[in-house]
């Protein structure tokens, strides 16, 4: 299961309008480095709920623009990385991917809030409801580009962190 990276997206601060860059930091327990929910000025950060990296796919966006006519082709969505040609649903919790040299586990799925539609346009928060995407935690850092490949089974296999070793050991 094989894809690649669309887009990369980020707001320095919550409520900042989404910038598009063509290459991301991505560090470890914080995220996409510039981008407001690794500095925890995220909308979200303040209720506890952090999401390090959120995915969206590019696929969803164009049903949304198709049935809908919000627009979200520019950071209207709010997630971090577009991606084509994977289905992030298909992720299961604890999932492991890698993304370019970058690798991620998969946290769950974005929840979508009215928040959103207040700082973009009516119906957004509709339009997103079951295709708000993913959230990921950053397990080994690097830099995420655009045009990178996303590989999600290899990574779950050979990704075993320090801690996760440790925990292993005691179960």
């Amino acid at each position: 299961m094989a894809g690649f990276v669309q887009g990369i997206f980020f707001a320095p601060e919550g409520g900042a309008r989404m910038k598009s860059v063509q290459a991301a930091s991505a560090l470890k327990s914080c995220g996409l480095e510039g981008d407001r929910y690794c500095a925890g000025t995220g909308h979200w950060s303040r209720f506890g709920r952090v999401c390090e990296v959120t995915f969206i796919a590019a696929e969803d966006l164009d049903d949304i623009e198709r049935e809908t006519g919000v627009g979200v082709k520019k950071g209207e969505h709010r997630r971090n990385v577009v991606t084509k040609g994977i289905s992030l649903k298909a992720l299961r919790r604890g999932d492991r991917f890698r993304v370019g040299e970058v690798a991620f586990e998969y946290r769950g799925p974005r929840s979508v809030c009215r928040h959103i539609e207040r700082l973009t346009e009516p119906g957004m928060t509709q339009a997103l409801k079951g295709r708000g995407g993913i959230c990921a935690s950053v397990i080994e850092n690097g830099t995420v580009r655009v045009g990178d490949e996303i590989e999600v089974d290899p990574v779950s296999a050979t990704i075993v962190s320090e801690q996760d070793k440790g925990t292993a050991s005691l179960q």
